[in-house]
């Protein structure tokens, strides 16, 4: 007669899953079956076996695009700027370095102990004589990482691997005002890739780095160059390792990017940093109005910024090898320049490469 009543509720309410939920646990699942699907045709091409192109269907990417990336990549911005204990420090970098193949040996600061966060470690410099930038060549790489593709843009496409393209136009965003650029006008009914093109004879050249987690973060000025206008674009925060740009056709056009652009002696320039997921944070160190992965700005726009005014007709002149910005983690730098038809590059796809070395000249 002393017993508690016990009161229970409906097996109903208290495994009722709410619409988010289940979008985030289906999303992230399928997030993790793509993962281990990557892992597998890396696998396949470290033996030489060549890997048939399959890109995804509408739903697959609408369901990646279901993953709150954008929301995750915050809450892990704001994990790594958390103080570590300095007892915790060495184990925890240790287990990066040893996953991801960090050589420590080229930081400026080696002492693990230094690095209060993993923010801090993962936007580590380097010692001066670790990077040698290339005196002979016009073009070097801005960063360490891996060659995804580059050659001629043909027919507005880009590729992003070998076989798998995306929009020039959609990638850049409409053209720029003539004026701001320092460019001719081209002819109204040119293609876009024509627009960009200012000198007879020239063509259009693009090159794609791929950061890998263990990579240098920083990236570097890879030319003599002015720039012009910056275009930032939020959207989406997928994974853009070179598994996931074989399989999703314009990736790079579904994430949040920063394009810089501006001219270069032979003509048109740009640099596009790609944000990724975990990389939400792309800094540029001269622009200050720059947020990336902001809440206030909404996926499908884009923002524009010129660094042109009344007392800065040049705009923001930056020499090769110079330091111009950086990533937290790892991701991608997309070059797409104007350059003479003699224009050659001096990379293989798929190879290694770091800040410094030649991409190519005339």
């Amino acid at each position: 007669t002393e017993r508690k009543k016990l009161h229970t509720a409906p097996v109903g309410q208290v495994f009722r899953l709410r619409p988010f939920h289940v979008l985030v646990a289906t999303g992230g699942g399928y997030a993790g079956y793509r993962k281990y699907e990557d892992y597998k045709l890396e696998q396949l091409e470290k033996r030489g076996i060549e890997v048939p192109v399959k890109l995804a269907s509408e739903w697959e990417v609408a369901l990646y695009k279901s993953v709150p990336t954008r929301l995750l990549s915050r809450a892990w911005g704001r994990l790594n700027q958390v103080e570590l204990p300095t007892w915790l420090r060495k184990p925890v970098y240790s287990l990066y370095i040893w996953t991801f193949g960090v050589n420590m040996k080229e930081a400026a600061v080696e002492d693990l102990h230094h690095y209060r966060n993993l923010s801090e470690f993962f936007r580590r410099k380097l010692k001066p004589q670790a990077r040698p930038v290339c005196c002979l060549h016009s073009v070097i790489s801005p960063s360490d990482g891996k060659i995804l593709n580059f050659g001629q843009v043909k027919n507005c496409e880009v590729e992003q691997v070998k076989g798998v393209t995306y929009s020039l136009e959609s990638f850049l965003g409409p053209r720029i005002c003539t004026e701001e650029l320092h460019f001719s006008q081209a002819p109204p009914g040119n293609s876009f890739q024509q627009q960009l093109v200012t000198k007879e004879g020239n063509e259009l050249y693009h090159c794609v780095i791929y950061l890998a987690p263990g990579d240098y973060h920083c990236f570097h000025s890879p030319t003599d160059w002015r720039v012009s206008h910056r275009r930032h674009f939020p959207g989406s925060l997928m994974s853009v390792n070179p598994g996931v740009a074989r399989w999703i056709k314009e990736l790079f056009c579904h994430n949040e990017r920063v394009v810089l652009t501006g001219d270069w002696k032979h003509g048109f320039f740009s640099l596009t940093a790609v944000g990724a997921t975990n990389v939400g944070s792309i800094r540029i160190y001269f622009d200050r109005d720059l947020h990336t992965n902001s809440p206030r700005y909404s996926k499908g726009s884009y923002n524009d910024f010129s660094f042109i005014s009344n007392n800065n007709k040049e705009g923001i002149p930056m020499r090769k090898g110079e330091h111009l910005g950086e990533f937290n983690l790892g991701s991608t730098i997309v070059l797409i320049f104007e350059a003479p038809k003699d224009f050659k590059f001096h990379l293989k796809a798929g190879q290694k490469i770091r800040f410094g070395e030649a991409l190519g000249s005339l």
